[in-house]
Order: structure tokens, then C-alpha cells, then sequence
């Protein structure tokens, strides 16, 4: 799919990855940029900021992606203003370190922003989107989805459902016109390294990914651009992870076995 005349919703757009893409897709000819973000003056801010380069096409809404009706509500007013919506990016995330010392409800917050705001706009764009004859998911996930986060239990699980469902809906509603591409990185410089991004990432696992490079938010939105374009599947901005992804699936069980050999390591650094 080209981006040129399209319109787009982006949530987590307030800062990171979400803001660079909605400046990509700006360059890239979009008719119509809706960034949404929690934060609702971060979203404004990034508008504000899309439209100094391109005049009058983006706009801004405070946004829950955990709450259902307001994502729908998102969708109706995006298509009653423009007469489309063409391209759902669900990006929206945060990062939470914990395990089984977690309590349940914050699991569950994780999964609500990580996996079923995607399934919220899957529901809510979907039947407008084949109708008018196609359009586009994209959704933010992590390298975390394909192989692991170590620090936390509910990021690496809500992670990896959110690949899960990014498949379902490629394989059940690919031959209905809609695209979908899920994005799994590594470490880009967003909120989410903590606030020492700048320098380098807050907790020892985030510096061993960082190995691989820390990527900044703008080239990400390029890879996903060029995905959306080629209507690829997988946007693997750190090329790495087809590697790791390959040997995890070629020997699960040694695979395992070194994971826990780099926990001890990380545990003792």
C-alpha cells in the first residue's frame, strides 16, 4: 500500500515511535494524520509539529487504546471527517519490569495496551475497511514477541500475543484486502529505555540489546513505511532478531538453555 491520500490513526503518537511515524506518513503524502496518544497534549504536540512541514493534515485526540468504546469512537469520528480510514497504526506501549511479584491487575493493564487495544481496532476498523474495498494494520509489538523480555513477565507475554494476533488476522482477513504489518524491535530511543535513553538504557538486559544498536524512532518509521509499502509481514528494524527468531525455532530447548545462561550473566552484572 502507498501512503500518498491516505488517512491514518496513530496511537501512542505523543512521543517515540508513534510521533515519527505520524511525520513519515505526513512525507510520504497522507491525506489525513490523526495522532492519538494518552497523554492528549503530547498528541497535540506532535500535530502541531507534523503540520508546520504539512499544513492542515494532522489532527489530535486523547486516547485510552485500553478502553473499547473510545477507540471506537476514535474510528467513527476519524472516517465521518475524512470519509476513510485506510491505515490503523496501533502502537501504543510502555514497559514495566516484574514477574510472579507482580499483581494480577497490573498483568492485566499490560495485556488491555499491548494486545486487546489491537484487537479494538481490528473490531472497530475492519468491516469499514473491506467495504471500501482494503486498508491497513499496522501494529507495534517488540523483539520481545518473537523471542523474550526477561525482566518482565507480562511485557514478554503480552508481546508475544500481540504477534499472535497480528498472524490471525493476516490469515483470516488477508484475502479480504487487509494488510498487516507488526513491528518488533529491539531498542529504539523512546520513553520506554527510561529516562537515560539519551545515554544509554536504564537496566542490563535493555544495554545487552542494545549490543545490536539502539535505533532511533525515525529510521524505525522509515522500515515501517517501506513494510507497509511492500505489504510485509514482519518490520525488523534490527536485522538480528531473524537470527535469534531462526535458532529459537530450530532448537527450543537450547535455545532455552542459553537463555538462561545470559539471565545468570545479566543477574551478575
Amino acid at each position: 500500500m502507498e501512503l500518498h491520500d491516505k488517512v491514518a490513526v496513530i496511537t501512542g503518537a505523543g512521543s517515540g515511535i508513534g510521533r515519527s511515524l505520524a511525520s513519515a506518513f505526513a512525507d510520504e503524502g497522507a491525506r489525513a494524520v490523526v495522532c492519538t496518544d494518552l497523554d492528549g497534549d503530547n498528541a497535540a504536540e506532535t500535530a502541531a509539529m507534523v503540520n508546520e512541514s504539512h499544513p492542515g493534515v494532522a489532527t489530535s485526540a486523547a486516547l485510552d487504546v485500553g478502553d473499547e468504546r473510545a477507540v471506537e469512537r476514535v474510528v467513527v469520528d476519524t472516517t465521518e471527517a475524512h470519509g476513510s480510514l485506510d491505515v490503523f497504526v496501533s502502537n501504543a506501549g510502555y514497559g514495566l519490569r516484574g514477574g510472579l511479584d507482580l499483581p494480577t491487575d497490573e498483568w492485566q493493564r499490560m495485556m488491555n495496551v499491548h494486545t486487546w487495544s489491537h484487537l479494538y481496532a481490528a473490531r472497530a476498523v475492519i468491516p469499514g475497511m473491506v467495504e471500501r474495498g482494503g486498508g491497513y494494520l499496522l501494529n507495534t509489538a517488540s523483539a520481545a514477541g518473537l523471542l523474550t523480555q526477561m525482566d518482565s513477565g507480562p511485557y514478554a507475554v503480552s508481546k508475544h500475543a500481540a504477534v499472535a494476533f497480528a498472524e490471525w488476522v493476516a490469515i483470516n482477513h488477508g484475502d479480504d484486502g487487509i494488510g498487516v504489518s507488526v513491528l518488533c524491535p529491539q531498542a529504539v530511543r523512546t520513553n520506554i529505555l527510561g529516562p537515560r535513553a539519551l545515554d544509554k538504557p536504564s537496566n542490563a538486559e535493555a544495554r545487552q540489546a542494545a549490543g545490536d544498536g539502539i535505533l532511533e524512532p525515525d529510521d524505525v518509521a522509515r522500515d515501517c513505511v517501506d513494510a507497509i509499502r511492500e505489504e510485509r509481514f514482519l518490520v525488523l528494524p534490527h536485522p538480528e532478531v531473524s537470527t535469534y527468531f531462526e535458532r529459537k525455532a530450530n532448537d527450543y530447548d537450547r535455545w532455552l538453555r542459553g537463555m538462561r545462561r545470559f539471565r545468570q550473566r545479566l543477574v551478575g552484572a
